[in-house]
């Protein structure tokens, strides 16, 4: 640990760049070495770099040597964190440092607290390469990576965060991540957060994180059809939820209330709303049109309203709704033993008109399924042989086809979605959606770099694959629109 205290005086700056001269030539050396054993087969190698990371933390945690002195402090208290350090690590790692330590051994640095908390664990980074974080550290120790220009740092802490967004945390934090990753500019990490927020939202609604969704991220999510939740009717409850507690400007208020599609709310739902729900009455006109546009869609034959209105739009597209009338869950046991299949039923349509109809889906799931390219040919050169081929060069198949003819879906497609869960630090969320339409039976590139062979594989929950069918009608013009 760096001593907190400045009691001691710095020692030399002989002594100090001695170390650091030490340090340099000892580096030097071991890229010779590695250099000089290059094709030799009588080369060993004797590593005693551990060795060398413990005397650096030692050189850290008893000041020795030092040439240069942090004092970090901040507005909340008058007393300042003292760091006696090496000048020459501190100027390998951050350019910030070799420009602040030119002309002077003593510095001053102002952080606000959450960063000044972590100044000590940044310190070790720059002294031995590593550092362990929490869940509430990744913000500010990437602004530290990113204030000092630590840039190994900054990818290390983003990198991190991109991979933990399923951990659990009591007030969450993929919603604070996302904006942070705004604020900085870092559109990786802005999609990553941003896709995880979209495949896992019924959990997200549910959680104390969503009152911190910022109405930009609201309207975000409320455009995107691939919204992973239970219903549409799960999502308007849970943005009136968001309404009371925020308060919005008017017109931001109407913005996020005309992108709910009420056209995938059932009616007997929609009559419940308008007489139960404060925001709805609150805010009726600036919905009243597409009230009306859901109740005429449930009520006319999609055949005879899609000569009326414009079906082709977002409004009328379910998005991936877990209730049983749109798909199906299968856990596959044991899925790189055999082919299996399965069959579930599914609701023809969002519209009231088709509430009786039921369509029968069949589904085929292969293993080791091979592609045209890898399937077994004879050979020239010898007669009737075969090309050996492996198991493992095949890929997982998911086949899904209607029990049904055609022509029973007169005026509707359907799109097909297949959801992989995974099990990501103790939760199971959504790793994938692979989506296809009624034109393709099969999705392509279906799990094409998952290794289902071995137990080990991020895509197996306790040997099993975990998989949710969705069916996705959508209605189309088979007549031109009025205009």
């Amino acid at each position: 640990m760096a001593r907190l205290t400045g009691a001691r005086p710095v020692a030399t700056h002989r002594w100090g760049c001695a170390a650091s001269a030490f340090l340099l030539l000892l580096l030097t050396v071991q890229a010779a070495q590695k250099a000089d054993l290059s094709g030799d087969a009588t080369a060993a190698t004797i590593n005693h770099s551990l060795t060398l990371l413990q005397r650096l933390q030692e050189l850290l945690q008893n000041g020795n040597g030092s040439d240069s002195v942090l004092r970090v402090r901040t507005a909340a208290s008058d007393e300042a964190k003292v760091f006696h350090t090496h000048q020459l690590l501190l100027s390998l790692q951050s350019e910030v440092f070799e420009s602040l330590l030119h002309n002077q051994s003593t510095i001053t640095l102002h952080e606000p607290p959450e960063t000044a908390a972590l100044f000590e664990k940044f310190i070790r980074y720059l002294y031995c390469g590593g550092v362990s974080i929490l869940l509430h550290q990744a913000i500010p120790m990437h602004q530290l990576a990113s204030k000092y220009r630590v840039w190994g740092l900054q990818r290390g802490v983003a990198d991190y965060m991109k991979t933990h967004l399923a951990s659990e945390s009591s007030q969450g934090h993929v919603v604070g991540w996302y904006h942070y990753a705004v604020r900085i500019g870092d559109a990786a990490l802005q999609e990553s957060c941003l896709q995880f927020l979209a495949w896992n939202l019924s959990a997200v609604l549910g959680s104390a994180e969503w009152g911190s969704v910022s109405a930009e991220l609201l309207l975000l999510l409320l455009e995107r059809s691939d919204l992973v939740l239970h219903s549409e009717l799960e999502l308007y409850t849970a943005v009136e939820g968001w309404l009371n507690r925020r308060q919005p400007e008017g017109p931001v208020a109407k913005r996020v209330l005309r992108a709910i599609r009420y056209p995938m709310i059932a009616p007997s739902q929609l009559f419940r709303l308008q007489a139960q729900s404060p925001v709805l009455a609150r805010h009726y006109g600036a919905v009243q049109d597409l009230l009306f546009q859901a109740f005429q869609f449930h009520a006319a034959s999609p055949l005879h309203f899609a000569k009326y209105f414009d079906v082709n739009c977002s409004m009328f597209l379910p998005r991936n709704y877990l209730a049983p009338s749109w798909g199906s869950q299968w856990v596959i046991n044991n899925p790189a033993r055999d082919d299996r299949s399965t069959s579930f039923q599914t609701q023809l349509g969002p519209s009231s008109h088709d509430a009786g109809k039921r369509v029968t889906w069949n589904v085929l799931f292969s293993p080791r399924w091979l592609p045209v390219s890898l399937r077994p040919v004879y050979s020239d050169s010898v007669s009737g042989a075969v090309q050996p081929v492996r198991i493992e060069d095949g890929r997982p198949r998911l086949v899904i086809t209607p029990a049904m003819s055609s022509p029973d879906f007169a005026g509707v497609s359907f799109q097909k979605t297949v959801l992989v869960g995974v099990r990501q630090q103790g939760r199971v969320v959504v790793k994938h959606a692979y989506s296809f339409h009624q034109s393709s039976d099969e999705a392509a590139d279906f799990l094409a770099h998952a290794d289902l062979q071995k137990r080990t594989s991020e895509y197996l929950i306790d040997n099993s694959l975990h998989l949710h069918i969705i069916i996705k009608p959508i209605y189309h013009s088979l007549i031109k629109v009025k205009k």
